[in-house]
């Protein structure tokens, strides 16, 4: 009997308790009734997806949630987004993240200048490429304001910021440091020369919108590798997302890839197109993971409504229809749970254990109540070891 197994992240959906919600984080205050059915049925605890003495970034959690430990696998955020792009590294080859991101009064005021268009973007990190690519440096061109720098025959050994990680900080607190280190920054001031005064900024400023002031370059690392799923575990399996980060992670371990049209990476993603990708997706696979990233974004943002609505349209539009397709198969599973928390507040990523949530064959738990950071901690149920979840998932 052949088991279908889905999995939902809604990315940096765990929270902080918040006054405007009598003491609720965000999850708990959110309509939520089909990850509390879940939550219900089955059973729910607490995983720490970010190993101690690393930074909780959604690189190192996804991995981990993949079932896959980071701190023998990592390498770098930057090296699987070029696997997500084909980009070809040499092992020597060094790849960085490459955001376009508004700097304001000596500050990171926006990691991704407005929610930059990919066309915008587009042009600007070609014009960028035209005068500053040589056989050593290149440019490559991603998804708004996503984008990638390789370098070629230079090594570096340097500490970098993570510029969604720092909104309102100084920028000269968090310009990179290390060998190497001068010819980062010197790239970014280059970008600051050309992006002054663009054609495209002119039009943004005329509209109000947040203006691309710089590139900010993080994220670094060398070639990816990781083994197989299908090898470790089993089965086959396809991915759903909208973001090059996952889509590099789940291309490593020979996922496919389903792309959705109108999914962005944004809150006005295609909730409902995920939904349906993913249910026709499991006549073919025995596992499909599902992530949507607005609950994050809208974290980063600040904006507590923003990232609440963002977790009610996942609940409705995409829980909701998964778990009701699941349940026509003979067997089946399905876990729901955030890869790290990005509380409002600080508007950055944070490295506390995450609720999850599962239900299926053979799934059952103690505290049968609704689904949020607070119920997790009472079950009782922790998973120290974020990579270790898999596997208790597939087979317990």
């Amino acid at each position: 009997m052949t088991t279908k197994y889905a999995i939902i992240i809604p990315d940096g959906a765990a929270d902080e308790p918040i006054d405007q919600f009598a003491g609720q984080t965000v999850l708990e205050a959110a309509d939520t009734p089909n990850m509390d059915k879940i939550s219900t049925l089955g059973r729910q605890g607490l995983v720490q997806t970010v190993p101690d003495g690393m930074e909780a970034g959604s690189d190192v959690a996804q991995m981990s949630l993949l079932g896959y430990d980071p701190s023998r696998y990592y390498s770098g955020r930057a090296p699987i987004e070029a696997v997500a792009r084909n980009i070809k590294l040499s092992l020597e080859d060094w790849v960085f993240r490459c955001n376009l991101v508004t700097i304001a009064d000596g500050k990171m005021a926006d990691h991704s200048a407005g929610h930059i268009s990919t066309i915008e973007a587009g042009n600007l990190i070609k014009e960028l490429a035209e005068k500053l690519d040589n056989k050593q440096i290149t440019f490559h061109t991603g998804v708004s304001y996503r984008h990638l720098l390789l370098f070629k025959g230079i090594d570096f050994d340097v500490q970098t910021y993570p510029p969604h990680d720092y909104i309102g900080k100084a920028i000269e607190k968090i310009l990179p440091r290390g060998k190497g280190a001068d010819l980062l920054i010197d790239l970014m001031a280059r970008s600051q020369q050309l992006f002054d005064n663009h054609d495209i900024n002119k039009v943004r400023r005329d509209l109000g919108e947040n203006q691309v002031s710089s590139i900010w370059l993080w994220g670094q690392g060398k070639k990816a590798q990781l083994e197989r799923f299908q090898k470790r575990f089993g089965i086959k399996g396809a991915a759903i997302t909208a973001v090059d980060l996952v889509r590099g992670l789940a291309k490593l371990i020979g996922f496919d890839l389903i792309n959705v049209p109108g999914a962005t990476g944004f809150v006005d993603t295609n909730y409902k197109g995920k939904a349906s990708a993913a249910i026709e997706a499991l006549n073919e696979y025995d596992i499909v993971f599902i992530h949507i990233e607005a609950p994050d974004e809208a974290s980063h943002n600040g904006n507590t409504e923003m990232k609440k609505k963002a977790i009610e349209q996942i609940d409705k539009h995409i829980v909701g229809p998964v778990l009701e397709a699941l349940q026509k198969y003979e067997s089946w599973r399905i876990l729901v749970m955030p890869d790290h928390p990005t509380p409002v507040r600080t508007c950055a990523h944070s490295p506390e254990p995450v609720p999850f949530a599962m239900a299926g064959d053979n799934v059952s738990g103690i505290l049968h109540t609704t689904f949020g950071e607070t119920n997790a901690a009472k079950s009782g149920f922790r998973i120290d070891n974020g990579f270790e979840l898999m596997e208790y998932f597939l087979k317990s």
